[in-house]
């Protein structure tokens, strides 16, 4: 399921694209076309965990983003999705605490809507 939440047009509104260009592993490069973008960023898998962690990093413009997803079984069903945004690099201090904000505010909204519709595939 974590593959398909990053390969393909996005099925939601407003939506990042996201084309993988090797197997889905540690390592593969993706090209990520922000929403109302026509310029894709290059990211790649830097952590991968059987279904439980996945995360990616972009460099842009001397920061370095990292988004990364923990999901974690509950006990009584379903899965808790911890989603995380590092910001490193050059300037990271100063335009880090407006950037990640907007980067970050709607992860929670995009994952439920990009997990359900990997469901249906």
């Amino acid at each position: 399921m974590l593959r398909d939440t990053r390969t393909g047009v996005s099925s939601i509104d407003g939506g990042n694209t996201y084309v993988i260009h090797s197997p889905f592993a540690v390592g593969t490069e993706l090209s990520v076309t922000p929403a109302g973008s026509d310029e894709a960023l290059t990211s790649t898998i830097v952590e991968l965990g059987d279904g439980e962690v996945y995360a990616d990093r972009t460099e842009f413009n001397g920061l370095i983003l990292t988004d990364r997803h923990q999901l974690t079984p509950l006990a009584g069903g379903g899965t808790r999705i911890i989603h995380q945004l590092i910001i490193g690099g050059q300037d990271a201090a100063t335009i880090g605490p407006k950037l990640g904000p907007q980067i970050s505010e709607d992860y929670p909204a995009v994952m439920d809507q990009l997990i359900a519709a990997a469901r249906t595939r």
